[in-house]
């Protein structure tokens, strides 16, 4: 097709495009609807003027149309990895960590189920092959979830909804695509029949290699982005090109799956590349990838759309009898997992509960879309397909896909509102209302400054702040009494605020890069989980969420286990350093958070509540220094090493708002600003890089810091810092369990733990030792010792610990004083030990 022509219909699309977004919103439909309806009637159009004889001047323009280079190869390497690749960078992967389980269920059973589902059901109603039944089950089980995603934020869906449905589109095209290769194999002729043993053989390589390869080609990426530091468009252009090769990597390369390999390549940008870029960078690299999705998917609905009269040209009587047994068991598939298998796993509590109304709109909002329509092209192109396979599959993808964009589509929005989705709850109702009086105090204040400054007519200024004073005043009114509202539902009301302020001031902090964009993006998802928490517990799963932001985490203590049996430093040493700056950026906004309180949250909920909030949030630091201050313990210096960098990082930022300052008031040219910005971002490059953290020294450090060993020289102190082991206990887990056999004692280097033994309890601190009794009587432990906060402990061993007590009067006593306070007599134990080391001695 000549070039002029493709590129006039091109820009003609692009101008339906950008028509069809308003039109929607004007109609409430979703996007996807319009974008379908819009492409078959352009479709249609074209055929009815190519085969009527009314006119045949708009032949030229109906031929260029139909006769557009529309491909399945164009969808599937062009269009598809762009999609897959930009879900995977807006998507808060750390946070659909914590949903990992209902995901997989939606993405991969859920496909699997309704791929087995379609195939046995149209294969008892057609004379198609099995194979060729499985094979359109493949097509169409992947879901679009744009509509109801859209439609869910409208309506304040809880955020954890909409994650677990943006997870099931990203994964669910996955499992479809490799899913459709495997009976796409079947069903071509002139091909070695595979058999199904080999088929599943092979599978694990299509995922495992994919995977892989995505991962490889997005490191390298990040490494050659990390290198131009300060180019973001040459950033931004190798980000652009990693989809593509990672897609045609795998594919042609490796022979593994194309839609793995991208999805494991944004996965890899999207956790690791936040770390090595500037958060500017970062943020246009997203702002970009946004405007490619947005066309690539707009195109490929259009496109895809514009086939489907040629599709259903060929449709008949019977067709629609299968069209009706496809739908039927597509539902059926995805009412046995919404309705069934997610509230099982709803109560074996591996899945958050979804309530019934929200699982409604997920059945009927699972829509069809491009990526159905570009699987249903691919197998009508293929010469290897039998004649009657591709029809009756192009057919029946296309008559669902329709099925569900013009009938579930336009009905979506309804069906929400007869389910009382779009009406806010009490307590949202509220936060409204409060929302609304914060904001407008907050305008009242700087209205008031900016008045001041422009000099305004006096007289005009006092009737509209009389005006807006009054305003103010209801506002205030509403959201202190909010109907419906418990003093318990005013305190979490207050807690979401807080968390609403601490999002802000962390974002503020990622602007001035005074915060690097990992940390910041860390912090946020702590506070998602903060608001999550609150919204479903109040101050308890506030709290409870807060704990959980200093506690070590399995990573960290897989990298304890890493460093003190292999000795393998890094993993720990960057867990380690990474979490010292998580502790003080806590640090630091929760001392901004107490004002926030003080100044807006007082003013609205009265001072009891703000004097609760204030309390709870004082707990907050008080957790984050007892944590501090236990990291402080085991490596000194460091923290101040940090604080050096915060000051740097500070001072780099005042001064370059220095110079844009002056550049704005034209007492410098962009010359020398120019080279003024080079040199800030050299500095910059330097600020940035985190001291080391040698974990090496930490045992002898720590056996210096604890009183008991004060008499040991050094040749026994190097002996026993080599006998001692480090492990990191979180807050709740147990160290001891009663009638566990003693092997080991313990001494808190930081921390806190609990020990109950009948119905007593003692707590113990830095410094303190436990376990000693048992394992000096050789008898069993009686008591249980668990960790009160994340408790960094030295384990002895038995034979270090004997030959410590003989060696060391000062640390046998206080092993006595230890055991004595909570009601334990070790003398007959010791002595003996004592009077043997005694006789050595004189001999």
């Amino acid at each position: 097709m000549d070039i002029v022509l493709v590129t006039s219909v091109v820009a003609t699309l692009f101008v339906v495009i950008g028509l069809s977004e308003p039109l929607a919103a004007k109609v409430r439909l979703p996007f996807s609807v319009i974008l379908a309806v819009l492409g078959s009637l352009i479709g249609a159009g074209a055929l009815f003027f190519l085969q009527t004889d009314l006119t045949d001047a708009l032949n030229p323009v109906a031929e260029a149309i139909l006769g557009f280079p529309i491909k399945s190869n164009v969808f599937l390497y062009l269009f598809l990895p762009t999609l897959l690749f930009q879900a995977t960078l807006g998507m808060n992967l750390r946070r659909m960590l914590d949903d990992w389980v209902p995901i997989l269920v939606m993405a991969v059973v859920a496909v699997l189920v309704a791929t087995l589902a379609v195939g046995y059901a149209l294969s008892a109603v057609s004379v198609l092959p099995l194979a060729a039944c499985l094979l359109l089950g493949a097509i169409v089980s992947t879901t679009d979830p744009s509509a109801v995603v859209g439609i869910f934020r409208s309506i304040a869906a809880p955020q954890r909804l909409s994650r677990i449905i943006e997870g099931e589109s990203l994964l669910n095209d996955a499992a479809a695509v490799a899913l459709f290769g495997l009976f796409m194999s079947f069903v071509m002729v002139g091909v070695p029949d595979p058999t199904l043993q080999d088929a599943l053989k092979d599978f694990p390589l299509l995922l495992l290699g994919g995977a892989i390869t995505g991962w490889f080609i997005a490191r390298l990426g990040i490494w050659l982005m990390a290198m131009f530091e300060g180019y973001e468009l040459a950033q931004i252009s190798i980000s652009v090109a990693l989809p593509y090769l990672a897609y045609i990597g795998a594919e042609q390369t490796v022979g593994a799956s194309g839609v793995i390999a991208v999805v494991a390549a944004g996965l890899t940008l999207n956790l690791a590349a936040p770390g090595r870029l500037t958060p500017q960078a970062w943020s246009r690299l997203e702002e970009t990838w946004d405007v490619l999705a947005y066309w690539a998917g707009a195109l490929i609905f259009i496109l895809a759309a514009i086939l489907i009269p040629r599709f259903l040209s060929d449709l008949r009587l019977g067709d629609l009898a299968l069209l009706g047994v496809v739908t039927v068991a597509a539902f059926a598939a995805r009412a046995v997992i919404l309705f069934g298998l997610l509230p099982l796993l709803s109560f074996l509590r591996v899945s958050p509960v979804i309530e019934r109304p929200y699982r409604v709109a997920m059945l009927w909002g699972g829509l069809r879309g491009a990526v159905t329509l570009a699987l249903a092209l691919a197998v009508t192109e293929s010469a290897r397909v039998p004649e009657e396979v591709q029809r009756i599959v192009g057919i029946l993808a296309t008559g669902f896909t329709l099925f569900t964009l013009l009938v579930q589509g336009p009905t979506l929005r309804t069906i929400i509102r007869r389910l009382g989705l779009d009406r806010l709850s009490p307590l949202d109702e509220a936060l409204s209302k409060q929302v609304v009086a914060v904001a407008l105090q907050t305008v009242r204040e700087d209205l008031a400054r900016n008045n001041e400054n422009y000099d305004l007519n006096p007289e005009i200024v006092r009737a509209e702040a009389v005006q807006f004073g009054s305003r103010l005043e209801n506002a205030v009114q509403r959201a202190e009494h909010a109907q419906d509202i418990l003093d318990r539902d005013r305190i979490t009301l207050g807690l979401l605020s807080v968390a609403g302020a601490e999002r802000d001031i962390i974002l503020g902090h990622m602007r001035d890069r005074s915060l690097s964009t990992r940390l910041a993006e860390d912090a946020l998802v702590d506070i998602d989980r903060l608001i999550e928490a609150t919204r479903l517990d109040g101050r308890t799963g506030y709290m409870r969420a807060a704990q959980r932001t200093v506690t070590f985490g399995w990573q960290f203590r897989a990298a304890a286990i890493l460093n003190d049996w292999f000795g393998t430093q890094r993993p720990i040493a960057l867990m380690t350093a990474h979490r010292f700056e998580i502790l003080l950026a806590q640090r630091l906004v929760l001392r901004d958070i107490c004002d926030f309180i003080d100044q807006r949250i007082r003013r609205i909920h009265g001072r009891r509540v703000a004097d609760i909030l204030r309390d709870l949030v004082d707990r907050r630091i008080e957790i984050v220094e007892t944590a501090l201050e236990g990291l402080k313990l085991q490596y000194p210096g460091y923290v101040e090493e940090l604080q050096k960098r915060f000051i740097r990082r500070t001072a780099l930022r005042l001064e370059e708002r220095e110079y844009n300052a002056m550049l704005d008031d034209g007492l410098i040219s962009p010359e020398p600003h120019s080279v003024l910005m080079q040199g800030i971002a050299a500095a910059r490059v330097e600020a940035e890089r985190r001291p080391k953290l040698d974990v090496a020294i930490r045992g002898r450090e720590l056996v210096q810091k604890l009183s008991l060993f004060g008499d040991l020289d050094q040749k026994s102190l190097r002996q026993l810092t080599r006998a001692l082991k480090t492990r990191y206990a979180d807050a709740g887990e147990t160290i001891i369990q009663k009638e566990d056999t003693a092997r080991s004692v313990f001494f808190i280097a930081s921390g806190a733990v609990e020990l109950r033994l009948g119905g007593q309890s003692w707590r113990l601190g830095r410094g303190e030792i436990f376990g000693q009794a048992a394992l000096l009587s050789r008898k069993r432990h009686r008591l249980t010792v668990k960790a009160i906060v994340p408790t960094a402990l030295l384990v002895l061993n038995e034979a270090s610990f004997r030959r410590l007590i003989k060696r060391s009067p000062v640390f046998r006593d206080a092993v006595q004083v230890s055991a004595q306070a909570r009601g334990v007599d070790l003398s007959s134990f010791l002595d003996p030990m004592e009077t043997g080391a005694g006789a050595r001695d004189r001999s």
